[in-house]
């Protein structure tokens, strides 16, 4: 009976529409561009790039609670342990994110962006390591391989060889390992809070209170790596820059980072996991032209080519690795 409700439920839904759809993954494609633009530029200016990533978590807030306030959104109602569980994702999400500013710090966007392409590696090993396994379809390893050859390949500079920004990669990498493991603990967390209407936690708050988190446990890493020197790194970039300056590519790569998170979970939530993973690959095609091209960010012809084998690897890794779950979970409607 259950089960015949629920499957009613579903019918009862309204699908969203192709204008909606459009106009979400436009926002999340614009203000996820827009967020790397701005973040460049923050972190061009300043070299304090821990102290950057938790200024960009703490915009997140005030939108937030901005949005609580007004009741323009529901203000969630968690208890100290629906907090704890959410602690593990804030973790890794924190180091997700300062991971992805201080290697679009320390090197260029695009070569970011092409280590990045790698993500689905370190979500396979994690997947293989800790339980509950989530074991992929054999194609979907063997479409690693593309990933792996085209960042390599992409290091590979015409007449230099291999030239590696090993600090921009190592942080890059982290990244991908923390993003890997913030998507593995939570997802379970994030669907039973979603379940208990009460606690007000739909996709958008979900979001929220783990941007609270990140933001809270950057704050050590912003003290222990930054703070003896923060003072005279913002005063010799007010210096060479401007305060404003400073101020606003902080203050608007905050913003378009919270922005282009909330477009990106809304349009999963309409579309479905496996839509928005081919989207969301699709992206750093669009984030590594414009960078290159604001930024004269050198794309040779290796570099292009290797970016573009290890996005379509990337692109081709996403459709296959959801294949089995979708047949597992088309048998289990049937046999319900």
């Amino acid at each position: 009976m259950q089960i015949f409700e629920y499957k009613m439920s579903l019918k009862d839904q309204k699908l969203p529409s192709n204008t909606k759809l459009f106009l979400l993954v436009s926002g999340w494609y614009i203000c996820n561009t827009l967020y790397n633009v701005y973040n460049k530029k923050a972190t061009q200016s300043i070299h304090a790039h821990w102290f950057v990533a938790a200024a960009q978590l703490f915009i997140g807030i005030i939108i937030s609670v901005f949005l609580w306030m007004t009741s323009l959104r529901k203000t969630p109602f968690l208890s100290a342990g629906d907090i704890a569980s959410c602690i593990p994702i804030g973790l890794f999400a924190c180091i997700a994110h300062g991971g992805s500013v201080l290697a679009m710090g320390v090197g260029t966007v695009s070569f970011a962006q092409i280590v990045k392409a790698c993500e689905p590696i370190f979500a396979a090993f994690v997947g293989v390591i800790i339980p509950p396994f989530d074991i992929k379809p054999v194609k979907a390893y063997v479409m690693l391989f593309p990933i792996v050859g085209g960042v390599g390949l992409a290091c590979v500079k015409q007449g230099k060889g291999i030239n590696i920004n090993i600090e921009a990669f190592m942080y890059a990498s982290i990244a991908n390992a923390a993003a890997a493991l913030k998507g593995k603990v939570g997802g379970a967390v994030a669907k039973s809070l979603k379940q208990v209407y009460s606690k007000n936690m739909d996709s958008a708050n979900v979001y929220a209170i783990v941007n609270i988190i990140s933001f809270i446990c950057t704050i050590p890493m912003v003290v222990t790596m930054e703070a003896s020197t923060l003072k005279e790194e913002w005063y010799l970039a007010a210096s060479k820059s401007g305060s404003l300056y400073v101020v606003t590519n902080i203050a608007l790569s905050g913003f378009f980072f919270y922005v282009y998170n909330e477009f990106a979970f809304a349009f999963t939530a309409s579309v479905g996991a496996v839509t928005s993973s081919v989207l969301n690959t699709a992206k750093r095609v669009i984030i590594i032209v414009v960078s290159a091209i604001l930024f004269n960010e050198n794309m040779d012809r290796n570099s292009i080519t290797g970016s573009t084998i290890a996005i379509l690897g990337t692109f081709a890794y996403s459709l296959v690795s959801k294949k089995k779950h979708i047949e597992i979970t088309n048998d289990k409607e049937k046999a319900s």
